[in-house]
């Protein structure tokens, strides 16, 4: 917002600096002059050295007193504005810094040598910021690369279908609609998943107790005949775990889990949801059985369209790479935390902690 010029910091600590030493100066010499003048005899003859008086000393130490005066008020102003200068230089970085910022440029930082003092913990509170500001405009920016890359492919396909539709309308067939009905699924799926993100990420839901382990339960069943399809077993246990939030947002947390689970699974494997209260916290831990992880694979996965190439998945579901960030996101709008470990004999064992009632 515009506002109305005024003096410059530098300017005001330069005045107030000059101040307090013609202050502490007139004080000075205010005692002196009382303490001297106090103990002479008021008259107007005598000789300096000899017979000194008030009137005598007076004339001579008046004009010292106003010199010194006009040296104090000169040494204030010089003396602050370079004092000023020097405690605000840090200020000019941090601002020069805010500025390249404003302007889009986050990879500048300040770095202020020295020890520590308030303006050094305040340009490295401002690297901090920058830093992760940069870190998530660049996420930002891959995420939005890849949506864009991820609905492209849908969304040329069915493009390409309806061409050879128009060309040739006597060659649409079942096979054609079949192709088309998918492609056009892939696209409306990954918008879903792309909107249902970005809910989990403002956080703007209305919260309200959930028992995890009914979640847990109803997901299970939702995706059982999936799981049977596949051959895999699928297991609830554990005890009620009460959380606040939003059921909607905690079903498809738990639903996307336990989809991932028996989707990246080996036949004949097996899908453990278990369910506690722990410490004042609510558990929900899902575990499944596959072939081992690469290590520097694991902290991926809960990056979006990171689908893990490694992993074992069906053919019918290729997934849009979107479920363990929707779990992340959904963990984070629920004040929760998120550990993915690898299993020592294959697969991933995911544990989320919420807060309990």
């Amino acid at each position: 917002m515009p506002r109305q010029p005024g003096l410059s910091a530098r300017l005001k600590l330069t005045l107030s600096y000059a101040g307090i030493v013609v202050v502490a100066g007139a004080v000075l010499l205010a005692v002196a002059w009382w303490y001297l003048l106090r103990y002479l005899p008021d008259n107007d003859k005598g000789l300096l050295f000899v017979s000194p008086n008030r009137f005598l000393l007076s004339r001579i130490f008046g004009r010292a007193a106003a010199v010194a005066m006009a040296g104090l008020v000169a040494f204030g102003l010089l003396g602050g504005w370079l004092l000023a200068g020097r405690m605000l230089a840090p200020l000019d970085k941090i601002a020069d810094a805010a500025r390249l910022a404003a302007h889009g440029s986050l990879s500048h930082r300040i770095r202020l040598p020295g020890r520590s003092d308030e303006f050094r913990e305040l340009s490295d509170v401002f690297d901090t910021m920058l830093e992760k500001l940069e870190s998530h405009v660049a996420e930002q920016r891959r995420f939005a690369a890849n949506a864009s890359h991820e609905l492209r492919t849908p969304l040329a396909i069915s493009q390409s279908l309806l061409d050879v539709a128009r060309q040739d309308p006597s060659s649409v067939n079942a096979d054609l609609i079949d192709r088309l009905h998918t492609a056009s699924r892939r696209a409306i799926d990954l918008t879903e998943a792309l909107l249902l993100l970005s809910r989990g990420e403002r956080g703007t839901f209305t919260r309200e107790p959930v028992d995890l382990s009914l979640v847990a339960e109803e997901a299970a069943e939702t995706l059982l005949p999936q799981a049977e399809k596949r051959g895999i077993t699928l297991d609830v246990t554990g005890t009620p775990a009460t959380t606040t939030g939003s059921p909607e947002l905690l079903l498809r947390m738990v639903t996307n889990l336990v989809q991932n689970a028996v989707v990246h699974n080996v036949p004949g494997g097996t899908v453990t949801v278990h369910t506690e209260p722990q410490h004042q916290a609510c558990v929900v831990r899902v575990e499944n059985t596959g072939r081992p992880l690469p290590p520097h694979l694991v902290p991926t996965l809960v990056e979006p369209f990171q689908r893990g190439g490694d992993r074992v998945r069906s053919e019918d579901h290729a997934g849009v790479g979107l479920g363990l960030a929707i779990v992340h996101s959904v963990v984070r709008a629920h004040d929760g935390a998120l550990d993915v470990a690898a299993r020592p004999g294959g697969g991933l064992r995911v544990t989320i902690r919420l807060p309990g009632v």
